[in-house]
């Protein structure tokens, strides 16, 4: 039997026969699914407060699930060896994405994201990282609401206390206490359950970080930190925490956050890795690493990691900028074995660049999504709001950074223009099969980005030669090899600011296709056989 997408999530409730001094560190839960077929599926359990443990699973199969219960703690009756069945059933039409397609995972050639019925998703997404924190209901929906009319299809954000918001949620709730032997505090995550369903309601994946790992200036800031504060066994403690509370939802994992995994260092992330991850299926997974780093070596053979995540950061100078298009992102996403390459935090929108001393302007993100989509295999790219990533309400600087400016607060930030030009960005590439796209810089006669790095051209390609993309930052024209263009028959302009088309006028034979942009700017030029 094929599995079915849209299936409604399940959760079970379980009664625990006596209480744990320390719950999560005491006992542990899990349950065995038999689906209407006979294949069985195995998910962990949570602790969720008082005598109160779950289990949350999506069906993959219409009709009469079974399911058994095994806890680590075989005396207590209210979680072992409990039985039961449950009819495994449509999450209801019209429904979001996921409900009508089925969870997102890898496509069958590893290159970009799917979901479960084959059909290609995209992933445009924010980083929301304070925001989960931060905001009230009323406010998250909004922001959910907003990001969804412009496009975009995920939101990264921080799943626990860290140094941006250390004294926790706003509520004062802080994910655990300890480090050596923590206690986990359900409250704060039952808070982030909402915040999920939000996100998913509004068709948006959700990614949350779950070991934030960034050292930065000060040994006491980082160290509020949980990828660092935590001993290697606890921060495995705490993933499985969250991965058994949030894997029934539509989301991407994203193991760490802002760290260094390099070298001598990567050890603990594989080992965390495999324990939290390698068990068994499960949503795509990421490492999210400090600017300009690939962790290609380190993590090749690391089966449970999908994604090539790294961040091009918010520096502007030109080693930065030609990082990005001619650097490890642009030239290794060839090696085996094949997974998406995403950047996850390219220059946030008015943020002080690091270089110039100057705000990332609108154009500056807009290059630095498109350049990062077409330098490797299509998947996916991540846009940042400067304002929107703190949760700002404009009066200073995001806590612990004092040289990224002070932003707008966060509802006027969310409607950047860069942000408002994603609507544009999602628009052109669901118009077009942008899966089948791989990097094509043999398609260009002539490299502006050669003289200039802000005026690299990226282009990329059908391997069929029947669709091409070329991305112009600022020329005025771009020029073309003819003898690769005698395969398309029709070109047309998009306007990666306001969305509007035109037809682009053919270039006259000669050694060189010049195509004129129809006026000053940034420009994406789209070929069709």
């Amino acid at each position: 039997m094929r599995p079915m997408p849209g299936l409604r999530r399940i959760e079970l409730t379980f009664t625990s026969a006596f209480a744990y001094p320390n719950p999560l560190q005491d006992a542990a839960l899990g349950a065995t699914f038999t689906s209407p077929a006979g294949r069985t599926h195995r998910a962990d359990g949570f602790w969720d407060g008082g005598l109160t443990w779950r289990v949350r699973f999506r069906p993959t199969e219409a009709g009469r699930w079974t399911y058994t219960t095994h806890c680590s703690d075989n005396t207590n009756e209210g979680l072992h060896g409990r039985a039961g069945a449950f009819d495994g059933v449509a999450a209801g039409t019209p429904g979001t994405r996921f409900q009508q397609h089925g969870p997102v995972g890898l496509a069958e050639n590893r290159r970009y994201f799917a979901y479960m019925d084959g059909t290609p998703f995209l992933w445009l997404g924010d980083t929301g990282w304070n925001g989960a924190l931060r905001a009230t209901d009323d406010e998250w929906t909004h922001y959910a609401r907003e990001r969804a009319r412009q496009g975009f299809t995920g939101s990264q954000w921080v799943a626990t206390h860290w140094f941006v918001s250390p004294d926790g949620d706003r509520d004062g709730q802080r994910a655990f206490s300890g480090h050596e032997r923590f206690a986990v505090n359900p409250a704060f995550f039952q808070r982030l359950d909402g915040r999920l369903e939000v996100l998913n309601q509004a068709g948006l994946l959700a990614a949350p970080a779950m070991l934030w790992a960034s050292r930065w200036r000060e040994p006491d800031v980082g160290a509020v930190n949980p990828g660092l504060s935590l001993p290697e066994e606890q921060a495995v403690l705490l993933a499985r925490y969250m991965l058994a509370r949030w894997h029934a939802h539509d989301v991407m994992w994203i193991l760490n956050g802002d760290g260094d995994y390099l070298g001598e260092k990567a050890e603990r992330w594989r080992n965390i890795g495999r324990a939290v991850f390698g068990s068994g299926p499960h949503a795509p997974t990421t490492l999210h690493p400090r600017g300009m780093q690939l962790m290609l070596d380190e993590f090749r053979d690391e089966g449970w990691l999908d994604i090539i995540g790294y961040q091009s950061g918010h520096g502007d100078s030109e080693e930065t900028l030609r990082w990005l298009t001619g650097g490890p992102p642009a030239t290794r996403w060839r090696e085996e074995p094949p997974r998406p390459f995403i950047n996850l935090e390219p220059p946030y929108e008015n943020h002080i660049a690091y270089h110039s001393r100057r705000p990332h302007s609108p154009l500056a993100v807009r290059r630095a999504l498109y350049w990062s989509l077409l330098v490797a295999p299509v998947a996916g790219v991540t846009y940042g709001g400067h304002g929107v990533w703190g949760w700002d309400d404009g009066s200073g600087p995001p806590t612990a950074h004092p040289d990224t400016g002070t932003p707008l607060p966060w509802r006027e930030a969310l409607r950047m223009p860069a942000a408002e030009h994603m609507a544009h960005l999602a628009a052109l590439f669901g118009s077009i099969e942008w899966w089948r796209l791989r990097p094509a810089p043999d398609l260009l006669a002539r490299q502006p980005g050669e003289a200039d790095a802000r005026r690299f051209c990226a282009a990329a390609c059908a391997e069929d030669n029947t669709l091409a993309v070329v991305y112009v930052p600022e020329d005025r024209r771009v020029e073309l090899r003819a003898d690769r263009l005698a395969a398309y028959r029709r070109a047309q302009w998009h306007d990666p600011r306001t969305g509007e088309r035109e037809a682009a006028h053919w270039p006259a034979a000669g050694p060189a296709g010049e195509f004129n942009t129809p006026g000053p700017g940034d420009w994406v030029l789209v070929l069709e056989a």
